[in-house]
């Protein structure tokens, strides 16, 4: 499992411009907000099947520091090419990764997000993968919880400055 995650179906079917495309979109956004002054390590990437599929990509081919990148039951896009697309001097490598995943998912199966993390894993990222029992492809409110945890612990609240004047 040196390069991906070994499954032909999963690796079937891969739109790569469209998938390029979409990470070059988020990068406009990420891009955005910093220019509104939102420090980029004050962002978060994540989302829910192919939407957590784009942002593991994008989170790991982005050229800026992020707070974090969750995928609710969502997998490792262009898994053969995306080391290749990681910037020289990875500015994500010690990025938490959330996955949740349903161990009863039929649409982005089980083993997909499963074998996803190990890859991750093996590659260096530090992944949080949680397994949630009968779900099928949808949410679940302890799903929901521990995704809240997640985002509490990676964007706390910044520091209230003093008011100035009298």
């Amino acid at each position: 499992m040196a390069h991906g995650l070994g499954d032909s179906e999963l690796a079937q079917a891969h739109d790569e411009p469209g998938i390029l495309k979409s990470r070059d979109y988020f990068n406009s956004l990420i891009k955005a907000e910093t220019e509104k002054g939102i420090p980029s390590h004050r962002i978060v990437l994540g989302g829910f099947s192919q939407g957590g599929a784009i942002s593991i990509f994008s989170g790991l081919t982005c050229s800026s520091k992020l707070a974090g990148i969750f995928s609710l039951s969502g997998y490792l896009l262009m898994h053969g090419k995306v080391k290749g697309l990681i910037p020289a001097e990875n500015p994500n490598k010690d990025t938490p990764i959330f996955m949740a995943h349903g161990d009863k998912d039929q649409t982005v199966r089980y083993e997909w997000g499963q074998k996803t993390a190990q890859v991750l894993q093996d590659w260096g990222w530090k992944v949080d993968f949680r397994t949630y029992k009968g779900l099928q492809h949808s949410a679940d409110p302890e799903e929901i919880d521990d995704l809240e945890a997640y985002l509490k612990e990676r964007l706390p609240p910044m520091a209230q400055e003093a008011p100035t004047g009298s």
